[in-house]
């Protein structure tokens, strides 16, 4: 075995399927629908609610499983189904996080529901003298093992008997509407509703009868064609269905006073031609629910386990060419816990929200699939997104009207798994809508924004930082988190110089920009990562700055390091005259070697006056200060002035600026000692030990390139660390107004 083999030998999701629609989706669904209800409660909601409340209750409630059964066809033939079901196909449209939280909590409800289904049928059984001596829950183990042993055989065995139970269902189905042709009365037409019963009330305890209409696409690992099977025999399964309860409500309707229908849970037996099938039929229903889940539930922990949301052990095969054996036996162990768990009156509720939920995440993917409008979403049965919409909210308007304490509690559970599985940060080969999301969402906001007049009122951070590698760069890399402070867009941009085919064919750009990914998530940062080939740095670094972003989200600012060479000082003027001419803004970071930032608690801003430089660089320590590296410190605005009888006027204006601009700084006015003194020397003596000082920026013609950058050099070595800056902004970026 090697290194990096998996220690656990799971199926493919490319098997060929051994299933039709009949056998392998219309049949199970039809058996799970087709339930306890059916025979011990359509009674009691028709005498509760009378005929024709009774009738909206089941035509309501089909309502919403037939838009939860269109919108299943839908992502069903829009991709290539394979094992797994409803969990394959929301992990395939919301992602594998959505679908862990999912197929976890339905994984569990269908185990469950298997010791459920059992136990009511033993409860049933234990009617007849010779198991009335028995304990219930022996009975019930020994049933739960035999259909765990059936399972374990296979799906072919357990799909042939399930055609026997079907035969019983119909001839109970067929007993039931061929009795009681003598005795038809007039129906009771209004309802009769009991204290404390009101139409939804009704209407909770009839829904959970039409929810198994997915147990047929859990077998969707082993159907033929899925894309094919999943939407006949799903939509097929939920109409007949839909009409055997419309004929139902309407036969119990007429044979039976509100009182009889309400007392007498064996009524439908009082009314067949051949009472015994009844009773077979209701040993038929509990029996076929728990076949089609003790089939359905190992082949969505097999699935969970391929993806790898649980350990991949529970997806084995054990020799098995197609069964998911391990998840059988795990299956079944969980049915005979619960058998032997005690009460279940707290659990059950809260495994029908599982399935509830699984159903309006379905009716959600859909419905977001479409709105969406992601290319390679392209179903062969379409429906229009506001109906899966709308199917979504049935489904989870039903949830809190049968039972809201359980509902709360799914959402909770399945909220906790899907931030486990998050920390996880599970990896996925596929892709799915979330990406489609944003980028509508995105494409939306940005054509907005084209067509919206631009006021200085709006103007945020968007800065281009010409980092490399960003962990080469640190200081360049935390300036730039700070100049944003949350508030704007940073992107770290490394240019690679070279030949494009060649650097290109050694894919080195791809993997600059995945190193500054993992950068940035590391550092668990806001920031877009970019990497470009040029042919060298300057004219690399103008075409990278006109050409990056789009529509509004133009970078507006540029940040580098301030070069330690002549040479390199002298590209950098040239580029802040180009990139001036553009309409950015440029910013020149210098950190004094072992200063850093100090203690970050001192900000001086050299200060000339409102507009030009000056509105940028108070703006930009006010958003400094509002991060929380330098929540407490301190702004000073410095302007040097040539004589003492200026400094109390000077002192209200800047004082009474501050207050219009609303940033909280202190005013220093500075008096030069003779007026020949240079600015130079005042702001080393001012700004040796300041922790970050920001100094506005000439734009130096050609012959005076050299002189300039040397000075400003010669500057910032006598100070702590600068950012030189020179603003493109015509308005006023503070925005008194």
């Amino acid at each position: 075995m090697t290194a990096d083999a998996s220690p656990v030998q799971l199926p493919t999701r490319t098997g060929k399927g051994r299933f039709g629609t009949f056998a392998g989706v219309f049949t199970p669904n039809v058996l799970t629908i087709l339930g306890l209800i059916l025979f011990l409660r359509t009674g009691w909601v028709v005498g509760q609610a009378g005929l024709i409340q009774a009738l909206i209750i089941v035509l309501l409630a089909n309502s919403i499983t037939l838009l939860t059964g269109l919108s299943l066809s839908a992502i069903a033939t829009s991709m290539q189904v394979r094992t797994g079901g409803n969990y394959y196909l929301i992990s395939r449209s919301l992602g594998l996080e959505i679908g862990g939280a999912i197929g976890i909590p339905l994984y569990l409800s269908q185990a469950i529901s298997v010791a459920f289904y059992i136990i009511g049928f033993t409860e049933s059984l234990q009617a007849i003298p010779f198991f009335a001596d028995y304990d219930p829950r022996l009975i019930s183990t020994v049933l739960v093992l035999l259909f765990g042993f059936i399972a374990y055989i296979g799906a072919d065995f357990a799909l042939k008997i399930q055609f026997v139970v079907l035969a019983a269902l119909t001839g109970a189905l067929i007993s039931f509407f061929a009795g009681g042709w003598d005795s038809i009365s007039p129906p009771a037409l209004g309802p009769n509703y009991q204290p404390g019963v009101n139409f939804w009330v009704a209407f909770a305890v009839f829904f959970p009868a039409v929810t198994g209409i997915t147990v047929g696409a859990s077998m969707s690992g082993d159907l033929r064609d899925p894309g094919k099977s999943i939407p006949q025999g799903t939509l097929a399964s939920i109409l007949v269905t839909a009409i055997i309860y419309v004929a139902v409500v309407i036969w119990l309707a007429v044979h039976g006073t509100p009182d009889e229908l309400l007392h007498d849970t064996l009524i439908m037996q009082r009314i067949a031609r051949w009472p015994a099938l009844i009773f077979l039929g209701v040993w038929a229903a509990t029996l076929s629910s728990a076949l089609g889940s003790v089939m359905a539930a190992p082949r969505v922990l097999q699935a969970l386990a391929l993806d790898r949301v649980v350990p991949a052990w529970m997806g084995a095969q054990l020799g098995s060419p197609t069964e998911p054996r391990m998840a059988v036996i795990l299956t079944t162990a969980i049915a005979v816990a619960v058998v032997w768990s005690g009460d279940l009156d707290f659990v059950a509720p809260v495994i029908s929200m599982f399935f509830l939920n699984t159903y309006g995440m379905t009716n959600l993917a859909a419905g977001i699939e479409k709105l969406v409008g992601n290319p390679s979403y392209r179903p062969r049965f379409n429906i229009h997104w506001a109906a899966s919409l709308l199917g979504a909210l049935g489904c989870y308007g039903a949830m809190f009207l049968i039972h809201a304490p359980a509902t709360l509690i799914a959402i909770v559970i399945s909220y906790g798994i899907f931030f486990l599985l998050e920390q996880r940060s599970l990896t996925r080969t596929w892709g799915d809508l979330r990406s489609g999301f944003w980028f509508t969402l995105a494409r939306y906001a940005l054509l907005h924004l084209e067509n919206v007049p631009w006021h200085v009122k709006n103007w945020r951070p968007n800065i281009l930082v010409f980092t490399g590698q960003p962990h080469n760069r640190e200081n360049l890399v935390r300036m730039a988190e700070w100049l944003t402070s949350g508030r704007g867009i940073v992107t770290f941009t490394q240019l690679l110089v070279g030949d494009v085919h060649k650097l290109s064919q050694a894919n080195l750009r791809e993997a600059a920009q995945k190193h500054i990914r993992e950068y940035i998530q590391s550092r668990r940062m806001t920031a877009f990562a970019e990497a470009d080939i040029v042919q060298d740095f300057l004219s690399g670094a103008l075409a990278v700055a006109q050409a990056h972003g789009v529509g509004g989200l133009e970078p507006n600012t540029v940040l580098l390091g301030w070069s330690r060479t002549a040479e390199g000082r002298m590209a950098q003027m040239k580029l802040l005259r180009d990139l001036a001419s553009l309409g950015k803004s440029v910013l020149f970071l210098h950190c004094r070697d072992g200063h850093d930032f100090g203690r970050r608690a001192v900000i001086d801003v050299w200060w000339r006056g409102r507009g030009g430089n000056a509105d940028l660089m108070l703006l930009f320590a006010h958003l400094i200060t509002q991060h929380r590296a330098w929540a407490n410190a301190r702004i000073r605005l410095l302007r040097v002035i040539d004589g003492e009888e200026g400094r109390t006027q000077t002192q209200l204006h800047m004082t009474q600026i501050l207050e219009e601009v609303r940033v909280v700084a202190e005013p220093v006015v500075i008096v030069r000692t003779c007026p020949s003194q240079p600015i130079a020397e005042i702001l080393a003596e001012q700004s040796r030990e300041t922790d970050l000082t920001f100094l506005g920026l000439q734009l130096p013609e050609p012959p005076q390139d050299s002189a300039y950058s040397e000075t400003l050099d010669s500057l910032v070595q006598q100070v702590g660390s600068i950012v030189l800056v020179r603003s493109a902004n015509a308005e006023d970026v503070l925005d008194v107004g």
